[in-house]
């Protein structure tokens, strides 16, 4: 049975407006190849793989350091295999 895709709207979105961070400035400030699209998608709730996750994260790491932003606090259904 196919793992599903969608689980629904993720923490990314509020904690990146508590932080006061848009998706412009999550891609300006990333240094890996970080579009629009892989943000909609983890915001949306679509699956994301850890790699892209992880992109995220060190994005949201770059932008405010001082937030101290863990990867389960963005993402509510990755696995414990996932990177911390």
């Amino acid at each position: 049975m196919p793992e599903p895709r969608d689980f629904g709207p993720q923490p990314l979105a509020p904690v990146m407006a508590r932080l006061g961070i848009t998706n412009h400035d999550l891609v300006a400030a990333s240094s890996d190849q970080l579009t629009y699209k892989m943000i909609a998608k983890g915001c949306k709730g679509r699956k994301l793989t850890p790699n892209v996750q992880n992109k995220i994260l060190a994005a949201l790491r770059a932008l405010r350091p001082e937030a101290n932003v863990a990867l389960r606090e963005i993402f509510n259904y990755q696995k414990s295999s996932v990177a911390k």
